[in-house]
């Protein structure tokens, strides 16, 4: 394959030749389940769902694995706070994490493994790292020992001497170099005991660097293709897995992909920053579709600064698509002509997943085909049609994929509002065969006021909903 993907760890746009002919092996680093998700946290998941997607349409066999991180020291103070069970914090959350994933048409993980359904992984490896020299338990605590593994730093190309300590502890004392980050933390009063797991170093719970390398392990084994997420996982997070992983004797990702941030008002959307934008609030005024067109046509590396004029303007975009998509279906059939990508849309996913040039694709050949709409060639529409729907599924967006046609009214109220839409047309078309333009231009107008627009064409009359 001629696929090309910008590896952070070498700093440069790199070949992609997969470790195993015809297979492609991805591990994305998932959510810490300690709050709802907001746009920020989605965007990652978008990124490595259209990585996903033209892999596979590439013809590889993909085996994406995602994790969901649901024990931490945030998810145990929020559930705290909250009064309830730090794991029935952490489901509900999950939960609402999966939603937004399943809303935006994020297709499912091959596997979706939890952090805490793989303490025992997590004990083997620290075992090995003991062994080898490069890790040390104190007092219940297990920490990696950065200045044992000479390539520490290497994926952010940081000296250890320039590093900050690791601040992932109450305290450095127990450790050798402030820097020694934990692989797992002594169970301490006042904690859960459900939250802590029985090892040879006494009860406790894992660090977060731990977790991935043991599950990136155990669903891909010691080495696999590419390793996802966001650009603030760089460092310590990524660069504390391939560590981990290298000093235990493993290959781990042989490519390093990290998508930009979301920013609101300048800043990275955070949390912690208070300047969040929920994802189940956004698409309470947007449709999940128009939102993943939003967050889906920027180059996956660059930063996406969230404004409402932003999104109004992706809207209106994507409805230019999907307008062109379902006008086509009525004439020609939905099925109608082959799903040929174009050269240019293969070019642009090829370099690097370059969405924006693949984007631009996707509109030419719309334009191609409201062309050949207007002038009644059906050959030509079909063309477009077919060209036009393959690459909308590439990039998850395709308006008949039966995910956006039952997200866009397949339930009973939708079922009704078609109805009362189609019977008001009828009145209008009766009012304009005896004539009577004032009454069906005024049944037209109480569309529009209800956000109905309607087009006459050879066909009859349609509709759509305007925004």
């Amino acid at each position: 394959m001629s696929l090309r993907l910008y590896d952070t760890a070498a700093r440069a746009v790199r070949e992609f030749t997969p470790l195993r002919a015809g297979q492609a092996s991805v591990y994305v680093c998932g959510l810490t389940v300690q709050g709802p998700p907001h746009v920020g946290h989605v965007r990652s998941a978008l990124a490595f769902d259209v990585l996903r997607r033209w892999l596979a349409c590439s013809g590889l066999e993909v085996t994406y694995v995602r994790n969901v991180t649901d024990i931490d020291d945030k998810i145990l103070a929020k559930a705290e706070a909250a009064g309830v069970p730090w794991w029935a914090w952490a489901y509900t959350n999950e939960l609402a994490v999966t939603r937004a994933y399943d809303v935006l048409g994020v297709l499912p993980p091959t596997y979706e493994p939890r952090a805490t359904g793989h303490v025992p992984d997590m004990v083997a490896l620290m075992e090995r790292l003991i062994d080898r020299g490069h890790a040390y338990a104190v007092d219940g605590d297990v920490y990696f020992d950065v200045r044992s593994f000479p390539e520490y730093g290497c994926l952010t190309r940081q000296r250890v001497e320039d590093l900050e300590p690791a601040a992932d502890t109450d305290t450095d004392e127990r450790k050798r170099d402030a820097r020694d980050f934990a692989l797992w933390k002594a169970h301490k009063p006042g904690e859960p005991e459900t939250a802590s797991w029985a090892t040879p170093w006494g009860r406790g719970r894992p660090g977060w660097h731990l977790e991935c390398s043991a599950m990136a392990e155990r669903y891909l084994g010691p080495e696999f293709d590419i390793h996802g997420g966001g650009l603030d996982l760089r460092f310590p997070h990524h660069e504390n897995e391939q560590a981990q992983s290298r000093a235990a004797g493993d290959g781990f990702a042989r490519y390093w992909l990290h998508n930009g941030w979301v920013t609101l008002g300048g800043e990275k959307m955070s949390k912690s920053l208070g300047n969040t934008a929920l994802v189940d609030e956004v698409v309470q005024r947007v449709r999940p579709v128009e939102l993943r067109y939003y967050l889906v046509t920027p180059h996956y590396r660059s930063t996406i600064e969230f404004t409402d004029a932003a999104l109004a303007e992706a809207g209106v975009a994507y409805r230019r698509i999907e307008s062109f998509v379902k006008r086509a279906a009525e004439r020609v059939g939905a099925d109608a002509g082959s799903p040929v990508l174009c050269a240019d849309f293969t070019a642009a996913l090829d370099d690097d997943l370059g969405t924006p040039a693949a984007v631009a694709a996707v509109h030419e050949a719309v334009r191609e085909g409201n062309t050949a709409l207007a002038e009644g060639d059906e050959k030509a529409v079909a063309d477009a049609l077919g060209s036009v729907r393959a690459m909308l599924g590439v990039l998850g967006l395709d308006p008949l994929d039966p995910h956006w046609t039952a997200a866009g009214g397949g339930d009973r109220l939708g079922e009704v509002a078609d109805g009362l839409v189609a019977l008001a047309l009828e009145q209008r078309q009766a009012a304009r065969a005896r004539r009577d333009y004032a009454a069906a231009d005024a049944i037209r107008d109480q569309l529009a006021a209800l956000g109905v627009q309607v087009e006459d064409t050879p066909q009859g009359p349609r509709w759509e909903l305007s925004r």
